[in-house]
């Protein structure tokens, strides 16, 4: 998956901490299971580290958080260097980063994500074991729109009462659906119908169809190397291949999830100064360079830098880029990066995994990574177009930059690689093999989202979340949930 459901805490500040010399150690030495407490505030969390060494000289690493029952998140980018030892849990922005002791049974360092928290593990002789999957909600007849808000009431009915949507956690949901040409939004909790909320990552889709837009305008080419639309002398050109734009769209870069030289100066809004200056900057250092049949890495760097370079070739700001190329055209009036005095009464309140209130993220360079606002209505506008790219509205096909978009769009969903987990990548669209659905999740440090669509089926569905990505999330399986119950499978559990 793009990242785990389940986030530990919410930031994306990666920490770094030096340590006193001791002796070196192997990656033998930390294989085992691990356990430690997390303490944030009055709150604890269990986080249990299970490491194995892998043929090759690999290390396979998981991270599992007990207490919000997520288990097997990756551990990626694994370093035993001398006396030290590091790993990132790339789906939540976290890193850890400390020394094994002398006797070999603790873990002694750091986790760094938004803010830097003491974090010791101690070694296990026995994992502790995740608990059973609840069981699918069962199977009913395809529920048409009139019957959808019904059947939601539902099976939503304890998680309003005492699950992720009860009164005490403030929280709201807006969900948008349209089948058959027909829409309807409504709204749970403290949300209205025309809360504005951050998307996060499905930001992502929209970088993906202003590369569309332009490819079929004329003015980049998907194999275009990214060095050439960046201003001149920011990276030198690589003596082999080079990233290409049509790499940052599929997810098959090379580049790292995020920039080593991010170091946020306020880590609830950690994105705020990370701009085009730094970006070059690290580009600099990192080199465009192509790996050999490179895999599939999700890479929030990779698509905001997509989006900073299709501004610089454009000479235009990204979220003027935007507006010109997909939301303008489609009519999205309230799908805006920078919140605008009108919208700003509407913009729900974000809060974090532990029910405390987030700071709205505002993103800079690597907006197009994820930096959007909008509402369930204006999402519904963007998966009609996606439905049917034939059927654009008549003043949608007569402004400048509309007469591209059914062709665009349509470029988006093309399928470039296999992903694994029963998926394929397009321009920033995952498509689920079974059901044929195109889908993207996002999270931010105070709201989720999920918008999936199918074009055989003829229906397309948004749900929007003011709880950043974790416990008190319902986002990605809200989302699931409504495809199944319009298909006619059975749904993944709403259960507390």
């Amino acid at each position: 998956m793009v990242r785990a459901a389940i986030a530990l805490l919410v930031a994306s500040l990666f920490g770094h901490t030096v340590f006193a010399q001791q002796p070196p150690i192997t990656v033998a030495s930390i294989a085992g299971i691990w356990l430690g407490t997390l303490h944030v505030g009055a709150a604890t969390l269990r986080l249990q580290l299970q490491i194995e060494s892998a043929p090759g000289g690999a290390i396979h690493c998981t991270t599992d958080s007990i207490d919000q029952k997520a288990f097997g998140i990756p551990c990626e980018n694994v370093q035993v260097n001398g006396n030290a030892v590091s790993f990132d849990v790339a789906a939540v922005h976290g890193k850890w980063t400390g020394q094994l002791s002398a006797d070999g049974k603790t873990l002694d360092g750091t986790w760094t994500q938004g803010s830097s928290l003491p974090l010791v593990f101690e070694r296990q002789a026995k994992a502790i074991a995740a608990p059973p999957p609840v069981p699918p909600q069962a199977a009913m007849p395809p529920v048409p729109l009139s019957q959808i808000k019904a059947v939601l009431d539902h099976d939503l009915a304890d998680a309003l009462t005492k699950g992720a949507l009860a009164p005490a956690t403030s929280a709201g949901v807006t969900i948008g659906i349209v089948q058959h040409g027909q829409k309807l939004v409504f709204s749970y909790g403290t949300a209205k119908d025309d809360s504005v909320y951050e998307i996060g990552s499905i930001t992502k889709t929209f970088t993906s169809l202003i590369l569309a837009q332009m490819v079929l305008q004329n003015k980049v080419k998907l194999d275009e190397p990214v060095r050439e639309l960046l201003p001149p002398g920011t990276v030198a050109k690589p003596a082999g291949e080079e990233i290409t734009l049509i790499d940052l769209s599929d997810q098959h870069s090379g580049l790292p999830r995020m920039p080593d030289n991010f170091h946020p100066a306020h880590p609830e809004n950690p994105y705020a100064d990370y701009d085009a200056k730094l970006l070059y900057a690290f580009l600099s250092k990192q080199g465009v360079a192509k790996a050999a049949n490179p895999l599939f890495q999700y890479s929030n760097l990779g698509v905001g830098l997509l989006g900073q370079a299709l501004a610089d070739r454009a000479g235009q700001s990204y979220p003027a880029l935007l507006a010109a190329e997909v939301t303008g055209p489609l009519g999205m009036k309230d799908t805006v990066i920078a919140m605008t005095p009108a919208l700003q009464p509407r913009f729900l309140q974000g809060y974090g995994d532990h029910h405390q209130p987030a700071h709205a993220w505002d993103l800079d360079a690597l907006a197009g990574a994820g930096g959007i606002r909008s509402t369930a209505a204006d999402m519904l506008l963007y998966l009609e177009a996606q439905l049917h790219p034939e059927q654009l509205s008549p003043a949608t096909l007569a402004q400048t930059h509309g007469k591209t978009l059914p062709a665009a769009l349509a470029m988006t969903h093309q399928i470039h690689a296999e992903v694994g987990n029963g998926m394929h990548i397009a321009m920033n669209w995952f498509r689920i093999d079974e059901t044929g659905s195109y889908w993207h999740n996002g999270g931010t440090g105070g709201f989720s989202s999920y918008a999936i669509f199918n074009p055989e089926k003829d229906f397309g569905v948004i749900v929007l979340n003011n709880y950043a990505p974790g416990d008190g999330s319902v986002a990605d399986k809200l989302g699931m949930h409504i495809a199944q119950r319009l298909s006619g499978l059975p749904a993944v559990s709403l259960e507390p």
